[in-house]
């Protein structure tokens, strides 16, 4: 049996400010390095050690990480990968969420968070993101799973749930309904490389 982490990077400056984030390269707050700490202190606690890191190339994912492991003693090297950025946000990137609402109306604004293939000006919709992160994990972390391998992979909230339709634990018609919390560990076990049970830590 094999096993995947999964981790939305902790609270960063622009989720403490309610902002569109997507590319755009923000660093942890303090609470969110300490969801990162705490995350590392459940591994340790459930005597989960990866054999594999891979992390977006933005600093919040790849920070997490960073702390996560230290945290639980472990010195692994990181891998960081652009497929596992964050959704690109277009033209909503740096604005409140509460005052876009407010221009364009909280159902327009929800439809271009939560559907799966409308995109925000500019950007990136959630079927986009699938179609760079399941490349990504055909190549590089499902081989791995097959060879009973613990995976962890530290990254953010679309990319994540881009991640889980491509496991099939969502679906597209689904996924709206999928709340990643940060710096929160989602451990899903694998048999023959096919995702079983998930649970957090």
């Amino acid at each position: 049996m094999s096993q995947l982490i999964l981790m939305r990077h902790g609270q960063s400056e622009w989720n403490l400010q309610n902002r569109f984030t997507g590319f755009k390269d923000v660093k942890l707050t303090e609470a969110g390095e300490a969801e990162a700490r705490a995350a590392g202190e459940k591994l340790k606690a459930a005597n989960i050690m990866p054999d594999s890191v891979f992390t977006s190339t933005l600093e919040r994912a790849w920070r997490t990480a960073e702390l996560a492991l230290q945290s639980a003693g472990y010195n692994l090297p990181l891998q960081k990968f652009d497929d596992l950025r964050e959704r690109d946000y277009g033209d909503l990137t740096g604005l409140n969420k509460a005052e876009t609402a407010e221009k364009y109306g909280e159902e327009q604004v929800h439809i271009w968070r939560r559907s799966y293939d409308i995109a925000p000006p500019a950007g990136e919709s959630l079927s986009d993101v699938v179609g760079r992160v399941e490349p990504f994990f055909l190549d590089h972390i499902q081989p791995l799973l097959i060879a009973d391998q613990t995976v962890m992979i530290a990254a953010h909230g679309n990319s994540l749930r881009a991640l889980l339709i491509v496991l099939g634990i969502y679906t597209p018609d689904n996924i709206q309904h999928a709340e990643i919390p940060t710096g929160a560990p989602l451990l899903v076990n694998f048999e023959a490389g096919v995702a079983t049970t998930h649970d957090y830590l």
